[in-house]
Protein backbone atom coordinates (compact mmCIF):
# COMPACT_ATOMS: atom_id res chain seq x y z
CA UNK A 1 0.00 0.00 0.00
CA UNK A 2 1.19 3.50 -0.77
CA UNK A 3 0.27 5.76 2.15
CA UNK A 4 -0.12 9.51 1.93
CA UNK A 5 -1.61 11.98 4.38
CA UNK A 6 -5.38 11.82 4.07
CA UNK A 7 -5.22 9.50 1.08
CA UNK A 8 -5.85 5.83 0.45
CA UNK A 9 -4.07 4.64 -2.66
CA UNK A 10 -3.45 0.97 -3.28
CA UNK A 11 -1.66 -0.34 -6.36
CA UNK A 12 -1.64 -4.07 -6.91
CA UNK A 13 -1.39 -6.73 -9.56
CA UNK A 14 -4.51 -8.80 -10.06
CA UNK A 15 -2.53 -11.86 -8.97
CA UNK A 16 -2.13 -10.39 -5.49
CA UNK A 17 -5.79 -9.75 -4.80
CA UNK A 18 -6.44 -11.51 -1.49
CA UNK A 19 -9.98 -12.57 -2.29
CA UNK A 20 -11.02 -16.21 -1.92
CA UNK A 21 -12.89 -15.94 -5.18
CA UNK A 22 -13.89 -19.55 -5.77
CA UNK A 23 -15.28 -19.81 -2.23
CA UNK A 24 -17.16 -16.54 -2.68
CA UNK A 25 -18.71 -17.73 -5.92
CA UNK A 26 -19.78 -21.06 -4.35
CA UNK A 27 -21.43 -19.27 -1.43
CA UNK A 28 -23.17 -16.87 -3.80
CA UNK A 29 -24.42 -19.76 -5.91
CA UNK A 30 -25.88 -21.41 -2.80
CA UNK A 31 -27.54 -18.15 -1.78
CA UNK A 32 -28.89 -17.69 -5.29
CA UNK A 33 -30.38 -21.21 -5.24
CA UNK A 34 -31.98 -20.61 -1.85
CA UNK A 35 -33.51 -17.31 -2.98
CA UNK A 36 -34.83 -18.91 -6.16
CA UNK A 37 -36.56 -21.65 -4.16
CA UNK A 38 -37.90 -19.08 -1.69
CA UNK A 39 -39.42 -16.83 -4.34
CA UNK A 40 -40.86 -19.75 -6.28
CA UNK A 41 -42.52 -20.99 -3.12
CA UNK A 42 -44.28 -17.64 -2.93
CA UNK A 43 -45.35 -17.93 -6.55
CA UNK A 44 -43.11 -14.98 -7.46
CA UNK A 45 -40.52 -14.84 -10.23
CA UNK A 46 -38.33 -11.74 -10.48
CA UNK A 47 -38.06 -10.24 -13.93
CA UNK A 48 -35.83 -7.61 -15.45
CA UNK A 49 -37.47 -4.22 -15.74
CA UNK A 50 -37.07 -2.50 -19.11
CA UNK A 51 -38.03 1.15 -19.29
CA UNK A 52 -38.18 4.03 -21.68
CA UNK A 53 -37.25 7.21 -19.85
CA UNK A 54 -37.88 10.45 -21.71
CA UNK A 55 -35.45 13.26 -20.94
CA UNK A 56 -36.40 16.89 -20.34
CA UNK A 57 -35.47 17.68 -23.95
CA UNK A 58 -37.60 14.88 -25.36
CA UNK A 59 -35.12 12.04 -26.00
CA UNK A 60 -36.34 8.50 -25.33
CA UNK A 61 -33.64 6.54 -23.50
CA UNK A 62 -33.49 2.75 -23.30
CA UNK A 63 -33.01 1.64 -19.70
CA UNK A 64 -33.00 -1.84 -18.19
CA UNK A 65 -32.77 -2.47 -14.45
CA UNK A 66 -31.79 -5.88 -13.14
CA UNK A 67 -30.10 -7.45 -10.14
CA UNK A 68 -29.99 -6.79 -6.41
CA UNK A 69 -27.91 -4.65 -4.12
CA UNK A 70 -26.48 -1.16 -4.38
CA UNK A 71 -27.49 0.56 -7.66
CA UNK A 72 -24.75 0.79 -10.29
CA UNK A 73 -25.10 2.65 -13.58
CA UNK A 74 -23.13 1.18 -16.47
CA UNK A 75 -21.64 4.03 -18.52
CA UNK A 76 -20.61 2.53 -21.82
CA UNK A 77 -17.81 3.70 -24.05
CA UNK A 78 -17.38 3.66 -27.80
CA UNK A 79 -18.41 6.32 -28.11
CA UNK A 80 -21.63 4.61 -29.12
CA UNK A 81 -21.09 0.98 -28.10
CA UNK A 82 -24.27 0.65 -26.02
CA UNK A 83 -24.93 -1.46 -22.94
CA UNK A 84 -26.04 -4.75 -24.49
CA UNK A 85 -22.68 -6.50 -24.83
CA UNK A 86 -21.71 -5.66 -21.22
CA UNK A 87 -24.96 -7.24 -20.06
CA UNK A 88 -24.38 -10.29 -22.25
CA UNK A 89 -20.80 -10.99 -21.20
CA UNK A 90 -20.71 -9.78 -17.60
CA UNK A 91 -24.28 -9.21 -16.50
CA UNK A 92 -24.68 -12.38 -14.42
CA UNK A 93 -21.84 -11.47 -12.08
CA UNK A 94 -22.86 -7.82 -11.79
CA UNK A 95 -26.50 -8.65 -11.10
CA UNK A 96 -25.48 -10.98 -8.26
CA UNK A 97 -23.83 -8.03 -6.49
CA UNK A 98 -25.51 -4.85 -7.73
CA UNK A 99 -28.77 -3.50 -9.05
CA UNK A 100 -27.44 -2.78 -12.52
CA UNK A 101 -28.82 0.04 -14.65
CA UNK A 102 -28.09 -0.70 -18.30
CA UNK A 103 -28.43 2.54 -20.26
CA UNK A 104 -27.99 3.19 -23.96
CA UNK A 105 -26.92 6.83 -24.06
CA UNK A 106 -28.69 9.34 -26.28
CA UNK A 107 -27.95 8.69 -29.92
CA UNK A 108 -26.86 5.12 -29.18
CA UNK A 109 -28.28 1.67 -29.78
CA UNK A 110 -31.88 1.36 -28.67
CA UNK A 111 -32.20 5.00 -27.55
CA UNK A 112 -33.41 7.94 -29.57
CA UNK A 113 -31.53 11.02 -30.76
CA UNK A 114 -32.07 14.68 -29.88
CA UNK A 115 -33.71 16.80 -32.55
CA UNK A 116 -31.33 19.65 -31.76
CA UNK A 117 -28.24 17.43 -31.94
CA UNK A 118 -27.20 18.19 -28.36
CA UNK A 119 -24.52 15.67 -27.37
CA UNK A 120 -22.60 17.99 -25.07
CA UNK A 121 -21.05 16.74 -21.84
CA UNK A 122 -23.45 18.93 -19.90
CA UNK A 123 -26.43 17.27 -21.59
CA UNK A 124 -25.05 13.73 -21.22
CA UNK A 125 -24.49 14.26 -17.48
CA UNK A 126 -27.98 15.71 -17.17
CA UNK A 127 -29.35 12.54 -18.80
CA UNK A 128 -27.63 10.44 -16.13
CA UNK A 129 -29.17 12.62 -13.42
CA UNK A 130 -32.63 12.45 -14.92
CA UNK A 131 -32.41 8.66 -15.12
CA UNK A 132 -31.21 8.47 -11.50
CA UNK A 133 -34.09 10.60 -10.27
CA UNK A 134 -36.64 8.77 -12.42
CA UNK A 135 -35.54 5.49 -10.82
CA UNK A 136 -35.67 6.97 -7.32
CA UNK A 137 -32.02 6.55 -6.28
CA UNK A 138 -30.40 9.07 -3.93
CA UNK A 139 -26.93 8.05 -5.12
CA UNK A 140 -25.39 5.26 -7.14
CA UNK A 141 -22.12 3.73 -8.16
CA UNK A 142 -21.05 3.99 -11.77
CA UNK A 143 -19.01 1.54 -13.81
CA UNK A 144 -17.48 3.04 -16.92
CA UNK A 145 -15.57 1.42 -19.74
CA UNK A 146 -13.11 3.05 -22.16
CA UNK A 147 -14.56 6.40 -23.33
CA UNK A 148 -17.04 6.00 -20.47
CA UNK A 149 -14.34 7.22 -18.09
CA UNK A 150 -14.50 10.67 -19.68
CA UNK A 151 -18.27 10.68 -19.15
CA UNK A 152 -17.79 9.62 -15.51
CA UNK A 153 -15.41 12.51 -14.91
CA UNK A 154 -17.74 15.03 -16.53
CA UNK A 155 -20.62 13.66 -14.45
CA UNK A 156 -18.55 13.85 -11.26
CA UNK A 157 -17.64 17.48 -11.89
CA UNK A 158 -21.16 18.60 -12.83
CA UNK A 159 -23.00 16.55 -10.19
CA UNK A 160 -20.47 15.82 -7.42
CA UNK A 161 -23.03 14.34 -5.01
CA UNK A 162 -24.59 11.82 -7.41
CA UNK A 163 -21.94 9.08 -7.41
CA UNK A 164 -20.95 7.06 -4.34
CA UNK A 165 -17.96 5.67 -6.20
CA UNK A 166 -16.60 5.01 -9.68
CA UNK A 167 -15.30 1.80 -11.19
CA UNK A 168 -13.20 2.62 -14.25
CA UNK A 169 -12.46 -0.33 -16.51
CA UNK A 170 -9.79 0.28 -19.17
CA UNK A 171 -10.78 3.95 -19.18
CA UNK A 172 -9.13 6.86 -20.90
CA UNK A 173 -9.33 10.20 -19.14
CA UNK A 174 -7.67 12.11 -21.98
CA UNK A 175 -8.21 11.03 -25.57
CA UNK A 176 -5.21 12.91 -26.90
CA UNK A 177 -2.85 11.12 -24.52
CA UNK A 178 -4.27 7.70 -25.38
CA UNK A 179 -4.02 8.33 -29.11
CA UNK A 180 -0.58 9.93 -29.21
CA UNK A 181 1.13 7.76 -26.60
CA UNK A 182 -0.40 4.37 -27.45
CA UNK A 183 -3.01 4.13 -30.20
CA UNK A 184 -1.08 5.69 -33.06
CA UNK A 185 2.37 4.24 -32.24
CA UNK A 186 0.99 0.72 -31.72
CA UNK A 187 -1.24 0.81 -34.81
CA UNK A 188 1.75 1.92 -36.86
CA UNK A 189 3.85 -0.89 -35.38
CA UNK A 190 1.23 -3.48 -36.36
CA UNK A 191 1.33 -2.03 -39.89
CA UNK A 192 5.12 -2.37 -39.99
CA UNK A 193 5.68 1.37 -39.74
CA UNK A 194 7.06 3.81 -37.21
CA UNK A 195 4.86 6.68 -36.10
CA UNK A 196 6.49 10.10 -36.26
CA UNK A 197 4.55 11.41 -33.27
CA UNK A 198 1.52 13.67 -33.03
CA UNK A 199 3.69 16.77 -32.90
CA UNK A 200 5.27 15.91 -36.27
CA UNK A 201 2.22 14.45 -38.02
CA UNK A 202 1.14 16.15 -41.24
CA UNK A 203 -2.47 14.98 -40.78
CA UNK A 204 -4.90 16.26 -38.14
CA UNK A 205 -5.39 13.79 -35.32
CA UNK A 206 -8.86 12.56 -36.34
CA UNK A 207 -7.75 12.04 -39.94
CA UNK A 208 -4.72 10.07 -38.78
CA UNK A 209 -6.93 7.96 -36.52
CA UNK A 210 -9.20 7.18 -39.47
CA UNK A 211 -6.28 6.42 -41.76
CA UNK A 212 -4.62 4.00 -39.35
CA UNK A 213 -7.91 2.37 -38.40
CA UNK A 214 -8.92 1.77 -42.01
CA UNK A 215 -5.55 0.25 -42.91
CA UNK A 216 -5.63 -2.02 -39.86
CA UNK A 217 -9.06 -3.28 -40.90
CA UNK A 218 -7.93 -3.83 -44.50
CA UNK A 219 -5.13 -6.07 -43.22
CA UNK A 220 -7.38 -7.73 -40.62
CA UNK A 221 -5.18 -6.45 -37.81
CA UNK A 222 -7.49 -4.13 -35.90
CA UNK A 223 -8.30 -6.82 -33.33
CA UNK A 224 -4.77 -6.54 -31.96
CA UNK A 225 -5.50 -3.06 -30.64
CA UNK A 226 -8.15 -4.29 -28.19
CA UNK A 227 -7.98 -8.07 -27.88
CA UNK A 228 -5.39 -10.72 -27.07
CA UNK A 229 -7.19 -13.31 -29.22
CA UNK A 230 -8.53 -12.79 -32.73
CA UNK A 231 -11.60 -14.94 -32.14
CA UNK A 232 -12.69 -12.61 -29.33
CA UNK A 233 -13.48 -9.85 -31.80
CA UNK A 234 -15.58 -12.21 -33.93
CA UNK A 235 -17.57 -13.21 -30.85
CA UNK A 236 -18.08 -9.57 -29.93
CA UNK A 237 -19.19 -8.62 -33.44
CA UNK A 238 -21.73 -11.44 -33.47
CA UNK A 239 -23.51 -10.06 -30.39
CA UNK A 240 -24.91 -7.17 -32.43
CA UNK A 241 -26.42 -9.35 -35.15
CA UNK A 242 -29.67 -9.64 -33.18
CA UNK A 243 -30.36 -5.94 -33.71
CA UNK A 244 -31.83 -4.93 -37.05
CA UNK A 245 -31.59 -1.27 -36.10
CA UNK A 246 -28.85 0.37 -34.06
CA UNK A 247 -28.50 4.08 -33.49
CA UNK A 248 -25.00 5.38 -34.32
CA UNK A 249 -25.71 9.12 -34.07
CA UNK A 250 -23.67 9.83 -30.92
CA UNK A 251 -20.79 7.69 -32.13
CA UNK A 252 -20.68 9.70 -35.34
CA UNK A 253 -20.79 13.04 -33.52
CA UNK A 254 -18.82 12.66 -30.29
CA UNK A 255 -15.22 12.99 -31.45
CA UNK A 256 -15.99 16.21 -33.31
CA UNK A 257 -16.97 17.89 -30.02
CA UNK A 258 -14.34 19.68 -27.94
CA UNK A 259 -16.04 18.56 -24.70
CA UNK A 260 -14.68 15.05 -25.08
CA UNK A 261 -11.10 16.05 -25.77
CA UNK A 262 -10.72 17.71 -22.39
CA UNK A 263 -7.79 16.51 -20.29
CA UNK A 264 -9.35 15.11 -17.12
CA UNK A 265 -6.11 13.63 -15.78
CA UNK A 266 -5.19 16.67 -13.61
CA UNK A 267 -8.73 16.74 -12.22
CA UNK A 268 -8.44 13.24 -10.77
CA UNK A 269 -6.67 14.58 -7.68
CA UNK A 270 -9.84 16.52 -6.77
CA UNK A 271 -12.20 13.51 -6.82
CA UNK A 272 -12.92 12.42 -3.24
CA UNK A 273 -15.08 9.35 -3.88
CA UNK A 274 -13.51 5.85 -4.01
CA UNK A 275 -12.30 4.72 -7.43
CA UNK A 276 -11.37 1.36 -8.91
CA UNK A 277 -8.94 1.87 -11.79
CA UNK A 278 -8.63 -1.45 -13.62
CA UNK A 279 -6.14 -1.34 -16.50
CA UNK A 280 -4.76 -3.84 -18.99
CA UNK A 281 -1.06 -4.32 -19.67
CA UNK A 282 -1.99 -5.00 -23.32
CA UNK A 283 -4.69 -2.38 -23.74
CA UNK A 284 -3.38 -0.37 -26.68
CA UNK A 285 -6.64 1.52 -27.19
CA UNK A 286 -6.14 3.46 -23.96
CA UNK A 287 -2.46 2.81 -23.33
CA UNK A 288 -0.72 0.47 -20.87
CA UNK A 289 0.90 3.44 -19.09
CA UNK A 290 -2.15 5.73 -18.96
CA UNK A 291 -2.80 4.75 -15.34
CA UNK A 292 0.49 6.34 -14.24
CA UNK A 293 -1.01 9.79 -14.80
CA UNK A 294 -4.09 9.15 -12.65
CA UNK A 295 -4.12 10.76 -9.17
CA UNK A 296 -7.37 9.77 -7.44
CA UNK A 297 -6.78 10.18 -3.67
CA UNK A 298 -8.90 7.15 -2.73
CA UNK A 299 -8.13 4.54 -5.35
CA UNK A 300 -7.63 0.84 -5.85
CA UNK A 301 -5.44 0.53 -8.96
CA UNK A 302 -5.32 -2.97 -10.43
CA UNK A 303 -3.26 -4.03 -13.44
CA UNK A 304 -4.16 -7.25 -15.26
CA UNK A 305 -2.51 -9.17 -18.08
CA UNK A 306 -4.99 -8.46 -20.86
CA UNK A 307 -6.40 -6.02 -23.36
CA UNK A 308 -9.29 -3.61 -23.70
CA UNK A 309 -12.26 -5.96 -23.18
CA UNK A 310 -11.87 -7.70 -19.81
CA UNK A 311 -15.64 -8.34 -19.58
CA UNK A 312 -15.02 -10.89 -22.30
CA UNK A 313 -11.39 -12.02 -22.03
CA UNK A 314 -10.47 -11.49 -18.36
CA UNK A 315 -13.67 -12.06 -16.43
CA UNK A 316 -12.13 -13.68 -13.37
CA UNK A 317 -9.54 -10.93 -12.98
CA UNK A 318 -12.25 -8.29 -13.15
CA UNK A 319 -14.52 -10.11 -10.71
CA UNK A 320 -11.71 -10.27 -8.15
CA UNK A 321 -10.95 -6.58 -8.59
CA UNK A 322 -14.58 -5.51 -8.16
CA UNK A 323 -14.99 -7.66 -5.04
CA UNK A 324 -11.76 -6.21 -3.64
CA UNK A 325 -12.99 -2.67 -4.36
CA UNK A 326 -16.34 -3.07 -2.61
CA UNK A 327 -14.60 -4.75 0.33
CA UNK A 328 -11.86 -2.12 0.63
CA UNK A 329 -14.26 0.81 0.59
CA UNK A 330 -17.01 -0.93 2.58
CA UNK A 331 -19.82 -0.79 0.05
CA UNK A 332 -22.81 -2.89 1.05
CA UNK A 333 -23.63 -5.20 -1.87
Amino acid sequence: MLKKTGETVTKISVKRLSIKHSTTIKVLQMKKLFLAIFFLSLGYIAKAEEKQITTSDGVDLYVKVEGKGIPCLYIHGGPGSGSYWFEKFFGDFMEDHFTVIYLDQRGVGRSGSPENGDYSMERMAKDFEEVRKALGYDQWLTLGHSFGGILQMGYAELYPQAQKGMMMIDCTLYLNDSFCQSWAPKASEFLGEKYVGCENDTLPLLERMGDLGNRLREKDLFWKMAYTKKESQAIMDSTYLKFEKWNYDFGNAALSLDDYWKNYLPDTKNIEIPVLFFHGAQDFMVGPDHYKKVQFPHMLSVEFNGGHIPFQENKEDLKKAILAYVQKFHFQV
